[in-house]
């Protein structure tokens, strides 16, 4: 049997370990807090008292962690020192691309394969197992990455080598939290002009403002039944998470000296949006925002 160790079981890591143990891999899961432990137990996976402890027999090593820092502490002190060198490592956080180069060096320089594969799907993805991973790794290493993720992916992407998968993760995000405002300003315009919404989708969507925010993730209730908006823009993806990205774009772009307007401006509106209390609100949410009215 295939022994998966799973570091962070956040709202991404929980369901994404959950479906290691459903398609029959053993799981040592582990997370500072004892209610995801309690909730990756009754998922099927077995508690680890550290990070040292899940990673000590594991074949593939999974974390799922908040930030930069995090992983470069947890991989330099609690895993490449104690996890197999057989053991395939597979960081699935969203940080930044020096980050992501500076870990893959140091598992190299340690005999390990690693992949930085960050995901696009949100909660509901991780929950189902049809998570979208953008991989950076050695071409050599992608068929074992592509099978250790198999269970929580609808498509697996090998973007280039070491870091491609957070450069192809913070992009798509960004292009993201951008046409969501779009969407969102058009739909806040259209009420002003007394157009009802559904009929603005009905048309919008056949016409040459498609796009994936608007026909798949519809910020105004009703004409896509999934959608956050229809739930009080509860569960989906944070506004804090976008504004996290967002920001990882606008690092990124400051250091590799790309011209990022609509990328900064964006940035600003989720930053105002959070402040104003919505950073717990699905990202869509901000057309209640550029609606007037409070989160």
């Amino acid at each position: 049997m295939t022994r998966v160790a799973f570091i962070g079981l956040g709202n991404m890591g929980g369901g994404m370990a959950a479906n290691q143990a459903k398609a029959g891999r053993e799981v040592m899961a582990f997370d500072l807090s004892p209610a995801a432990l309690d909730k990756a137990a009754a998922a099927g996976c077995s508690r680890a008292g550290s990070v040292a402890e899940a990673v000590r027999t594991a074949d593939a090593v999974v974390t799922m962690l908040p930030a930069g820092p995090h992983v470069r502490q947890v991989y330099a002190e609690h895993i490449l020192p104690h996890a197999p060198k057989t053991a395939l490592l597979i960081d699935s956080s969203t940080i930044d691309v020096e980050s992501a180069r500076a870990v893959a060096a140091q598992a190299k320089a340690a005999g390990f394969r690693f992949a930085d594969a960050p995901v696009s799907g949100g909660t509901a993805a991780a929950d189902a197992g049809t998570l979208a991973f953008m991989v950076g790794c050695d071409e050599g290493d992608f068929a074992a990455v592509e099978a250790m993720i198999a269970p929580m992916s609808r498509a697996t992407m090998r973007a280039g080598d070491h870091g491609a998968g957070q450069a192809a993760k913070i992009c798509n995000n960004m292009v993201l939290g951008i046409s969501m405002i779009g969407v969102c300003e058009a739909f806040a315009l259209a009420e002003k002009l007394g157009l009802d919404g559904e009929r603005f989708f009905e048309i919008a969507s056949k016409s040459s403002g498609q796009c994936w925010s608007l026909t798949n993730y519809c910020p105004w209730p009703g004409p896509v039944p999934a959608a956050p908006s229809n739930r009080n823009y509860e569960g989906g993806f944070a506004t804090a998470m976008m504004l996290k990205d967002l920001k990882l774009a606008q690092e990124a772009a400051a250091r590799a000296g790309a011209a990022t307007p609509l990328g900064a401006t964006a940035e600003g509106l989720y930053a105002l949006f959070d402040r104003l209390g919505g950073g717990g609100k699905d990202f869509s949410a901000i057309l209640e925002m550029l609606r007037g009215n409070a989160p």
